[in-house]
Protein backbone atom coordinates (compact mmCIF):
# COMPACT_ATOMS: atom_id res chain seq x y z
CA UNK A 1 0.00 0.00 0.00
CA UNK A 2 0.80 3.37 -0.78
CA UNK A 3 0.10 6.45 1.21
CA UNK A 4 0.97 9.89 -0.50
CA UNK A 5 0.85 12.69 1.36
CA UNK A 6 1.14 16.28 -0.28
CA UNK A 7 2.00 19.52 1.36
CA UNK A 8 -0.26 22.36 -0.29
CA UNK A 9 0.04 25.22 2.11
CA UNK A 10 3.18 25.88 4.23
CA UNK A 11 2.21 28.55 6.65
CA UNK A 12 4.59 30.13 9.44
CA UNK A 13 3.18 28.58 12.22
CA UNK A 14 1.17 24.44 10.37
CA UNK A 15 1.44 22.92 7.10
CA UNK A 16 -1.78 21.43 5.10
CA UNK A 17 -1.21 18.50 3.33
CA UNK A 18 -3.50 15.95 1.16
CA UNK A 19 -3.36 11.99 1.64
CA UNK A 20 -4.00 10.21 -0.70
CA UNK A 21 -4.53 5.93 -0.13
CA UNK A 22 -3.33 4.16 -3.20
CA UNK A 23 -3.54 7.11 -5.63
CA UNK A 24 -7.24 8.08 -3.74
CA UNK A 25 -7.60 10.91 -1.86
CA UNK A 26 -8.63 10.13 1.38
CA UNK A 27 -8.20 13.21 3.92
CA UNK A 28 -6.52 16.68 4.69
CA UNK A 29 -3.72 16.49 7.01
CA UNK A 30 -2.06 19.18 9.63
CA UNK A 31 1.53 19.29 10.55
CA UNK A 32 3.97 21.58 11.94
CA UNK A 33 5.75 24.58 10.13
CA UNK A 34 8.15 22.84 7.00
CA UNK A 35 12.09 23.66 7.67
CA UNK A 36 14.74 22.96 5.39
CA UNK A 37 16.87 21.35 8.06
CA UNK A 38 19.83 21.44 6.04
CA UNK A 39 19.84 25.32 6.51
CA UNK A 40 17.43 26.08 9.26
CA UNK A 41 17.41 24.60 12.49
CA UNK A 42 14.53 21.69 14.16
CA UNK A 43 12.20 23.83 16.61
CA UNK A 44 11.43 20.94 18.66
CA UNK A 45 7.18 19.99 18.52
CA UNK A 46 7.44 22.92 15.70
CA UNK A 47 8.77 21.52 12.83
CA UNK A 48 7.49 19.14 10.25
CA UNK A 49 9.47 16.18 9.31
CA UNK A 50 11.22 16.33 5.80
CA UNK A 51 10.69 15.08 2.65
CA UNK A 52 10.58 11.53 1.29
CA UNK A 53 9.46 8.28 1.37
CA UNK A 54 9.11 6.09 4.74
CA UNK A 55 8.10 2.67 5.51
CA UNK A 56 4.85 2.88 7.96
CA UNK A 57 3.96 0.23 10.52
CA UNK A 58 1.13 0.02 12.65
CA UNK A 59 2.05 -1.04 16.86
CA UNK A 60 0.72 0.33 19.97
CA UNK A 61 2.20 3.41 20.98
CA UNK A 62 3.55 3.94 24.46
CA UNK A 63 2.12 7.62 24.35
CA UNK A 64 -1.26 7.28 22.99
CA UNK A 65 -2.02 3.63 24.07
CA UNK A 66 -3.61 2.74 21.44
CA UNK A 67 -2.64 1.63 18.09
CA UNK A 68 -1.22 4.34 15.70
CA UNK A 69 0.46 4.04 12.37
CA UNK A 70 4.43 4.84 12.88
CA UNK A 71 6.95 6.10 10.42
CA UNK A 72 10.31 4.46 10.64
CA UNK A 73 13.51 5.72 9.89
CA UNK A 74 12.50 10.07 9.72
CA UNK A 75 15.98 11.62 9.67
CA UNK A 76 16.29 14.15 13.16
CA UNK A 77 13.11 12.67 13.98
CA UNK A 78 11.94 9.79 16.33
CA UNK A 79 8.25 8.61 16.60
CA UNK A 80 6.50 9.88 14.18
CA UNK A 81 2.81 8.87 14.06
CA UNK A 82 -0.40 9.54 11.84
CA UNK A 83 -2.94 10.64 14.42
CA UNK A 84 -5.81 12.84 15.33
CA UNK A 85 -5.68 16.42 16.82
CA UNK A 86 -7.06 19.35 15.49
CA UNK A 87 -3.95 22.12 15.50
CA UNK A 88 -0.50 21.98 15.24
CA UNK A 89 -0.38 22.12 19.39
CA UNK A 90 -1.65 18.86 18.75
CA UNK A 91 1.58 17.72 17.04
CA UNK A 92 4.92 17.35 17.53
CA UNK A 93 6.36 16.62 14.13
CA UNK A 94 3.03 13.62 14.23
CA UNK A 95 0.57 13.79 11.21
CA UNK A 96 -2.63 14.94 11.86
CA UNK A 97 -5.36 13.44 9.79
CA UNK A 98 -9.06 15.64 9.54
CA UNK A 99 -10.73 17.90 7.51
CA UNK A 100 -9.51 21.22 6.53
CA UNK A 101 -12.55 23.15 6.85
CA UNK A 102 -10.98 26.38 8.90
CA UNK A 103 -7.37 27.93 8.76
CA UNK A 104 -5.15 26.21 10.52
CA UNK A 105 -7.33 23.35 11.81
CA UNK A 106 -8.08 19.75 10.97
CA UNK A 107 -11.78 18.67 12.02
CA UNK A 108 -12.88 15.24 12.26
CA UNK A 109 -10.15 13.52 12.77
CA UNK A 110 -11.07 10.55 15.17
CA UNK A 111 -13.02 9.16 12.48
CA UNK A 112 -10.09 9.17 9.90
CA UNK A 113 -7.54 8.23 12.32
CA UNK A 114 -9.74 4.66 13.23
CA UNK A 115 -10.52 4.45 9.48
CA UNK A 116 -6.82 4.83 8.31
CA UNK A 117 -5.26 2.55 11.10
CA UNK A 118 -7.70 -0.27 10.48
CA UNK A 119 -6.98 -0.08 6.66
CA UNK A 120 -3.39 0.13 7.19
CA UNK A 121 -3.17 -2.86 10.00
CA UNK A 122 -4.65 -4.71 7.88
CA UNK A 123 -2.70 -4.27 4.84
CA UNK A 124 -0.02 -4.99 7.45
CA UNK A 125 -1.20 -8.18 8.40
CA UNK A 126 -1.49 -9.29 5.04
CA UNK A 127 1.95 -9.42 4.77
CA UNK A 128 1.79 -6.01 2.22
CA UNK A 129 4.61 -3.61 2.57
CA UNK A 130 3.26 0.22 3.76
CA UNK A 131 5.11 3.63 2.66
CA UNK A 132 4.33 7.36 3.20
CA UNK A 133 5.74 9.36 0.41
CA UNK A 134 5.78 12.98 1.76
CA UNK A 135 6.38 15.84 -0.47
Amino acid sequence: MKLELNRIAKRPLYTIGRLFVDGKYFCDTLEDRCRDLDKEEKVMHETAIPAGTYEVVVNVSARFKRKLPLLLDVPYFSGIRIHRGNTDKDTSGCILVGMNKQPGRVINSTGYELRLTGMLEKTMLSGEKITIQVR
